[in-house]
């Protein structure tokens, strides 16, 4: 049987959330959403079930120019481990969701690690 993108995507995505919960219990969850024009990131406590910290390339204040670059990806990732400090938080894990991480995922990613956010 074979399924659609849609589905393919939302397996994947609860397939590696599934596995980092596993594995990283008690810790706050960097989650990833990227869409074809912005990407936004959010530090969330499963336990509390609290967002604890957001950044969005919708944000006028990031001064983000082109939303759907890699550059953007960084700004974003730079600003997440900022405002994670600014929290208390030092370390999270990260969930791509049902995203491949190269490209603007993993940009996120290597900002945040570079701006200190332990992933």
């Amino acid at each position: 049987m074979a399924y659609s993108k849609r589905v393919q995507f939302l397996k994947r995505r609860l397939r590696v959330r599934n596995k980092l919960r596993a594995v990283n219990a008690g810790r706050v969850r960097l989650t990833v959403h990227r869409s074809n024009k912005n990407i936004s990131v959010q530090l969330i406590d499963d336990v509390a079930g609290r967002t604890l910290a957001s950044a969005s390339t919708l944000e006028k204040d990031l001064g983000v120019v082109g939303k759907n670059t890699i550059e953007a990806a960084q700004k974003i990732g730079a600003a997440i481990a900022e405002r994670a400090k600014k929290a208390g938080i030092e370390e999270a894990y990260f969930d791509r969701g049902g995203f491949l991480f190269h490209g603007r995922v993993k940009a996120v990613a290597d900002a945040a690690r570079e701006a200190g956010l332990k992933i």
